[in-house]
């Protein structure tokens, strides 16, 4: 044995006595062959992945760095102990004749010798990759190396030993040189090299930086444990997204395979759609000579029949595929295709490896029964065990976090692209997809495809699975497995049959969901009109009646999955019960021994995932065929055509129509008819033209927003769109102007002056800074309209497109902005500008007036030539006449004494909007913001929560549910010691002819009475918990909703839209799907886990010494990780918020944004608010490997120490208890992942109930109904009396209006004036108690309204606010949500609102719907809809909110003219906005500094020369019209 490297003799397998004894060893041929051979493959067989590096053109990273150097020097070091051992080979067999070495001494340095110059080779090409730390190839490579010349190691030490010399010196101490120099290779291999290049961003992003063994042990996370463990997490701590998870890089590479896949679809849709109408068309071609002996009645009436069958047919058949399909699951397929190939590789390998361990256990059994066998084989099976498993975790992770990552990449691709779309929508589609639906999508569509694409690869592995276990199970039990086989085949249909089945239900749910949305997105919208109407019990009536339909879908739904749960745990026992049963029937040779059975019972638990997961998956798989279908008819519907409007420059007009032909709808009657104009560069040119005569509809032709069916428009240069109706960013109102443009302080500053601005700017609490609340809250409208006309001011753009922006300004802030801005002398000059204007005395100074009637052009032409002619225009201004001659007095205005012309005064919403706010916190930067950051939770999740959750599900369906589920787990525990008794038979009965058929059937029907008990306890409990969920669903909504709708105005005016609508959409998502299921898993897991712990225990008493310590660590681990996971659940709630508000934001300013050309911009704004959603996630995704692997772990010493305990013990266990304990102890990792995993969840989820809780918990305005109830009829007189009346915001807050006194008497006319922040609109406010009294009160007809309850209150009052909000819904609803009225009445006020011929001309009549937001009526049509509202209620009050602020001279008048005659004897306030229009008042108040400064009748308060007379002054009133009137 001395001579043991020269023997050739030696190196042939004659040693396999070496392996029979106490002490085993390997072969030397083993050794020195297959073991260096190995690694050297490896390293091989993955050169050629790093060696094309080499071959890129890109220059090698400098400098070198200090590891490197290292790695390289070392490797050349080898490089010359393999020579050296070369050489030393040649010395030995030239230097001696007698001994010649065998060959594989010189195979072996020369093998050596060039793959250490191929491993510099590669060191090199990792340094040249790019974003390259370290590689793993490599470390495997050294990993390898290492543990493979262990045994070379120790067999010289051990030979040496033995022989006390060493038999060849050069060959000896050149190996321990090499192997040292390969522990510090392999210790080097595990550290991260970090370009220059790349050390900021692996600040940002440690995995940027982190080595091979950080990555796959995710040791990098653990900055961010540690971290979220000593204190909450907040957005700031997420780090850096890698490029790949960026919605920037996703969305691209998404984009470029949907367009393909997009084009493919629609080709397919239309060769599909000629097909069809060449098989319609063929029917009739061949009738002729079929039909000679029918008489012509008969043909034309089976024709007809014929014909409606058909039309029914086909319509269905459209309805369902008449957009393109099937195109979005290949297009996610392959834009992932890299990722889904590198996932299902890891995946394949953790399957495969999932079947090793049976067949160790079955080694470790028949060890336990072979007691001759030598002890180290035990705990070789115990250590392989062990090895198998960590290896079996680390794939299972990688696939895991590859899957799951893939999930979170398609939820932002979909979301990316809904939103992409919702900017090009045509207006068809955008009628056809409301916010609410469009928030649907990518909220839970998104969310759906999100689920199924993390489990995507069961589809395949699933049925891998299977086929394995039922290959191992043949081996293991013969024929017998087909039983088992044919159990499973039958599960198949009941399962395809319940998929159907909740395919029906999921899309009933979502419909019902989407109207659910929707309503709530029109709440949210108006929600101050529906509490001055006191109309919210009837809106939160329909909002529950459709969640009370959704909850009765959820509860079908939940029956028909607890099906599949019962075959899910029944499934095992079944198939298990079939395989035994024959197998010892079959033949009484056939009995179980420990062997079999537990080997068996091994790959009936492996059986048992893929046979749970297949229905789940199949059912997850359904909902996201709901949720693709609605995804691709979204996405494939029709694009705004962005050719409508050229830009040749090459034209001399600026704007040029010819013979354009304009639509709303694609196959609608045309809307404008043979419009023709041409505008010269630099001209103001007016549109005017009565309610509905499409001054609107011209703006939006010219801005491509209609469909052109004939003509062509053609604009010079870029463009500038102000709406009618602003449109407001939730952000500053420096940003709201810039709007994108680099900041010019000199242009900013004119135009601040231009658009009357600059006062404001010293009322708002940040001045420039101050921030704007959503869709312009906390703005007037007039402040809202000149916000909309600075931000095209500063534009520059070449031609303004201007829709009425004047009227909803005061008449003197009209004037400034005509002559500061718009008009000859102001600001835009120069610039191309269409004015759509009912502004008369603004047309004198227009270059070019266009007149339309009806969609048609009717004149055009200047002021006096139009004049002249006596047409249209002519009887327009005659309309007017009233307003013409009081616009001829403004000229001598100097009468009414010297002032200021143009006072930079604004009829914005009160001063109290803003100034309370910088008051409230002096010097404090969180007083200037009105929007706050959302409050996020922190720490533990109270038990309080837990407690709302199961008080809403009610206490009996928690404790028997819960009950239910131990009774079954004793059956568990019950079913599984049976089982091992039954493999003691073999040993109770040796001989099988002695087996007793009695026993046996006793054995096969106890064994399945305890499983089916176990299906049918856990199909009990599933019944219950579903009962329970949506008790807790119904109750947690209803309170939600109830809150919210009586939450005071104060929450509305600080909280974004976007927030409230989480709660409800994926809040209540969580609460109704994801908690009770998450909530089952955490209580059967637990006590698996328990029952488990008690089996192991039972079977291996010594196993109770780690039990402990293990339990221990797994709460310290479990305790660390939930801190952190918890936390980045709350920052993914709170980051999903901005996502909704922004995108409701941008489909609300669509014109806007398009019109602007800021498309790309909102795009990259959408993609930072999803990329700082996606940091959460993608934390909370690593955070969730992080703590599965370390379970893992954990797990995997479990089975350790069970199968240790097990060698350890073998002479006083039986095999039947050692089978039982390890076969367990394999479902403990698990088990435990899933427990972990599901509890972190649960905690995770019920932040949810947290959130919900929250919002349900908000302090509520006073009570709708209370004790003290006004007497019928009330007020009966309309007597209003203000005591000594002071209003604040909030307690802390200074006083708003201060100490009103003032007695307003029965059927009296009073106009409310006053410069911005006086106090007018507080004071309308208070009247409806929306604000709250601080001291004093008012007497409406002698009774406290402050002892009233709300709706007695408000029922009792009407108000025409300034903005005339409709809702979605029939237009009998938008007048009478109670039905309280008949159709005759509601006729009668349509009547008298100017309405009735409109309305009577509609097809539905009353029953017309009123599209979201009430888009498809003009402003003006909206308010005389208002003015309809007010009277149907006709109460003794009404207060008018500048309620003629936003509309034309026409509908003022009829608004005007109607309230004078229906209301005369009302009592009504006006808050003024043009001053003529409470002229004929009986009375004036005039409020400054919330205090009344003037009150008395308009002639003597001009007279007076006070505050209303320089009011007068500043409209252009003057006295002597004034005193007249």
């Amino acid at each position: 044995m001395s001579d043991i490297f020269t023997r050739r003799d030696y190196l042939v397998f004659q040693n396999a006595s070496l392996l029979d004894r106490p002490d085993p060893d390997l072969p030397v041929c083993v050794e020195r062959t297959v073991l260096v051979w190995v690694p050297l493959a490896f390293l091989w067989f993955r050169a050629p992945w790093h060696l094309a590096t080499l071959f890129k053109k890109t220059p090698p990273k400098a400098p070198l760095s200090k590891l490197y150097i290292c790695k390289q020097v070392l490797v050349s070091l080898l490089f010359l102990t393999a020579v050296s051992e070369l050489a030393a080979t040649f010395g030995e067999d030239y230097g001696s004749a007698n001994k010649k070495n065998p060959p594989v001494l010189y195979a072996n340095p020369a093998l050596f010798v060039v793959s250490w110059l191929l491993v510099m080779l590669l060191q090199e090409a990792v340094r040249r990759r790019e974003k390259a730390v370290d590689s793993g190839s490599l470390f495997l490579f050294w990993l390898l190396q290492v543990v493979c010349e262990i045994f070379s190691f120790q067999s010289l030490l051990r030979e040496a030993l033995k022989e006390g010399e060493i038999a060849s010196r050069p060959h000896f101490h050149l190996f321990y040189i090499a192997y040292g120099l390969k522990l510090i290779a392999l210790v080097l291999s595990a550290m991260a090299d970090v370009p220059p290049d790349l050390q900021d961003m692996a600040k940002k992003n440690p995995e940027v930086g982190a080595p091979f063994l950080s990555r796959i042990t995710f040791n990098w996370f653990n900055r961010m444990i540690f971290k979220g463990y000593k204190r909450p997490l907040v957005l700031e701590d997420m780090w850096e997204l890698n490029e790949m998870d960026s919605t920037g890089y996703i969305s691209q590479r998404f984009e470029e395979m949907m367009s393909q896949e997009l084009r493919k679809a629609r080709i397919r849709l239309q060769k599909k759609q000629d097909r069809k109408k060449k098989s319609r068309s063929k029917p009739y071609s061949d009738h002729n000579g079929l039909v000679k002996g029918i008489s012509q009645d008969m043909l034309i009436m089976v024709r007809m029949e014929q014909s409606e069958k058909r039309s029914k047919i086909e319509k269905k058949e459209d309805g369902e595929t008449n957009y393109p399909h099937s195109w979005l699951v290949p297009s996610i397929a392959k834009t992932f295709k890299w990722v889904l190939i590198e996932s299902a590789f890891f995946k394949l390998l953790q399957d495969l490896l999932a079947f090793v361990s049976p067949q160790l256990l079955k080694l470790l059994i028949g060890f336990t029964k072979d007691k001759p066998v030598h002890a180290w084989q035990g705990y070789l099976y115990a250590s392989l065990l062990l090895l198998v498993a960590i290896i079996h975790s680390m794939f299972l992770q990688q696939f895991t976090l590859r899957s799951f990552k893939l999930g979170m990449r398609v939820r932002a691709a979909i979301t990316a692209a809904v939103y992409k779309k919702a900017l090009t929508l045509s207006n068809d589609a955008r009628k056809e997809s409301t916010v609410g639906q469009m928030v649907t999508l990518i909220s839970a569509d998104a969310h759906c495809f999100n689920e199924v694409t993390n489990f995507i690869h069961l589809l395949w592995s699933c049925p891998v699975q299977i086929a394995l276990a039922l290959s191992f199970l043949w081996v293991e039990l013969g024929p017998s497995v087909l039983a088992g086989l044919l159990v499973m085949v039958l599960m198949v249909p009941i399962n395809g049959l319940l998929a159907i089945k909740s395919k029906s239900f999921q899309a009933k749910s979502m419909t019902y969901k989407d109207k659910r949305m929707k309503i709530l997105n029109e709440i949210l919208s108006g929600i101050k009109i529906l509490k001055l109407y006191a109309w919210e019990p009837s809106f939160e009536a329909q909002i529950q009646g459709f969640r009370e339909q959704e909850l009765q879908v959820m509860r079908k739904s939940a029956y028909l999955s607890s099906i599949p749960t019962f075959i899910f745990f029944c499934a095992p026992t079944f198939v298990s019960l079939a395989t035994f049963a024959v197998f010892v029937s079959v033949s009484p040779n056939n009995v179980l021994d420990a062997e079999k059975t537990f080997t068996s019972i091994s790959l009936f638990n492996i059986l048992r995932a893929p046979l749970g997961m297949l229905p789940l998956l199949i059912s997850a798989m359904v909902q996201m065929s709901v949720s693709k279908r609605r995804l691709e008819k979204f996405l494939s519907r029709d694009d705004l055509d962005i050719n409508a409007v050229n830009h040749d420059n090459s034209h001399s007009a600026a704007v040029s129509v010819t013979d354009g032909t304009f639509t709303w709808e694609r196959n609608g009657q045309p809307f404008l008819k043979n419009v023709s104009l041409d505008i010269n560069p630099g001209s103001l040119v007016a549109v005017v033209g009565a309610v509905g005569s499409g001054k609107s509809s011209l703006i939006s032709a010219l801005l491509g927003e209609m469909h052109n069916l004939s003509g062509s428009v053609n604009i010079k240069g870029s463009v500038a769109y102000v709406p009618q109706q602003a449109w407001i960013q939730n952000a500053t109102l420096k940003d709201n102007i810039l709007f994108g443009s680099d900041l010019d302080e000199l242009r900013f500053q004119r135009v601040l002056e231009a658009c009357a601005l600059e006062q404001d700017l010293e009322l708002l609490p940040a001045g420039i800074q101050a921030e704007i609340g959503e869709k312009g809250i906390n703005l007037s409208g007039g402040q809202k309209q000149r916000v909309s006309l600075a931000r095209a001011a500063y534009s520059s753009a070449d031609v303004y497109l201007l829709d009425d922006p004047l009227s909803a300004v005061d008449s003197h802030v009209g004037k400034h902005l005509f002559e500061r801005l718009i008009g000859p002398q102001g600001l835009l000059k120069d610039k191309t500008r269409i004015l759509v204007t009912h502004g008369i005395s603004f047309l004198p100074y227009v270059d070019e007036i266009v007149v339309l009637v009806d969609g048609v052009v009717s004149e055009v032409g200047s002021y006096s030539s139009l004049r002249a002619s006596k047409g249209a225009f002519s009887e327009f201004l005659d309309t007017y006449a009233k307003q013409e001659s009081s616009e001829a007095q403004e000229k001598s205005e100097r009468t009414c004494g010297a002032s200021p012309v143009f006072p930079l005064y604004s009829s914005m919403r009160e001063k109290e909007n803003f100034s309370p706010r910088a008051k409230e916190e002096l010097g404090s930067k969180k007083g200037q913001r009105l929007i706050e950051t959302e409050t996020v939770q922190t720490g533990g999740v109270k038990f309080s929560v837990y407690l709302q959750y199961l008080r809403s599900m009610g206490w009996c369906y928690g404790t028997m549910f819960i009950t239910v589920y131990f009774i079954q787990n004793l059956a568990f525990i019950g079913q599984n010691l049976w089982l091992s008794d039954w493999t003691n038979d073999a040993v109770r009965y040796p001989n099988e002819s002695t087996y007793p058929a009695r026993i046996r059937d006793v054995r096969v029907g106890a064994y399945g009475g305890l499983g089916m008990a176990q299906g049918f306890l856990v199909f009990v409990g599933t019944l219950l918990l579903a009962d329970g969920a949506i008790c807790a669903s119904r109750t947690l909504h209803t309170r939600l909703l109830s809150n919210i709708l009586r939450a005071p105005m104060l929450f509305f005016d600080t909280t974004p839209s976007g927030r409230v609508v989480n709660r409800f959409a994926k809040d209540m998502f969580t609460v109704d799907e994801l908690i009770p299921a998450a909530l089952r898993s955490v209580i059967l897991k637990m006590l698996e886990l328990l029952a488990t712990l008690v089996i192991i225990c039972l079977a291996v008493p010594l196993f109770t010494a780690v039990v402990i310590p293990l339990i221990a660590i797994y709460y310290f681990v479990e305790r660390f990780y939930l801190t952190t996971s918890r936390q980045l659940r709350r920052l993914d709630s709170v980051s999903r918020s901005p996502i909704y508000s922004h995108f409701g934001e941008t489909v609300s300013g669509l014109p806007v944004i398009r019109a602007y050309g800021y498309q790309e911009r909102f795009l990259e704004q959408n993609t930072v608010t999803i990329d700082n959603n996606l940091k959460c996630v993608c934390q909370l995704i690593v955070s969730n490997r992080w703590m599965a692997i370390r379970l893992e772990f954990l797990g995997n010493l479990v089975v350790f120490f069970s199968a240790l305990f097990a060698v350890i013990s073998r002479d006083s266990l039986d095999s039947g208890l050692v089978g039982l304990s390890v076969s367990y102890a394999l479902n403990v990792t698990l088990i435990l992942n899933t427990l972990v995993r599901m509890t972190s969840q649960l905690e995770t989820h019920v932040v949810s109930v947290e959130r919900v809780k929250e919002y349900a918990e908000i302090p509520n305005e006073a009570a709708w109904i209370a004790e003290k109830r006004p007497p019928d009829g009330w007020p009966s007189e309309g007597r209003v009396r203000f005591e000594d009346y002071k209003v604040r915001y909030r307690p802390e807050l200074e006083l708003v209006l201060h100490g009103i006194t003032c007695d307003i008497r029965s059927n009296e006319k009073i106009g409310i004036v006053g410069r911005t922040g006086a106090g007018k609109s507080s004071l309308t406010n208070c009247l409806f108690r929306i604000m709250e009294a601080a001291e004093g009160r008012i007497l409406i007809d002698g009774v406290d309204i402050a002892r009233l309850g709300l709706h007695d209150l408000r029922s009792r009052l009407t108000i025409i606010p300034q903005d005339p909000v409709l809702f979605s819904g029939t237009l009998r609803m938008n007048l009478d949500p109670f039905e309280k009225y008949s159709d005759e009445d509601i006729w009668k006020v349509l009547e008298l609102a100017h309405l009735k011929d409109f309305v009577g001309g509609l097809a539905a009549g009353l029953q017309h719907e009123v599209a979201e937001g009430g888009e498809n009526l003009s402003v003006g049509q909206r308010q005389l809809l208002c003015l309809a509202r007010a009277l149907l209620r006709k109460s003794r009050i009404l207060i008018l909110d500048e309620a003629t602020a936003a509309v034309d001279l026409e509908t003022d008048n009829l608004i005007q003219t109607t309230i004078r005659r229906e209301f005369a004897h009302c009592t009504v306030l006006t808050i003024a906005h043009r001053i003529n229009t409470i002229l004929d008042s009986s009375r004036v108040m005039v409020l400054d500094a919330g205090k009344i400064v003037e009150f008395d009748s308009p002639a003597t308060l001009l007279q007076k020369q006070g505050q209303f007379f320089a009011l007068a002054r500043d409209s252009g009133i003057c006295t002597a019209e004034t005193t007249s009137l």
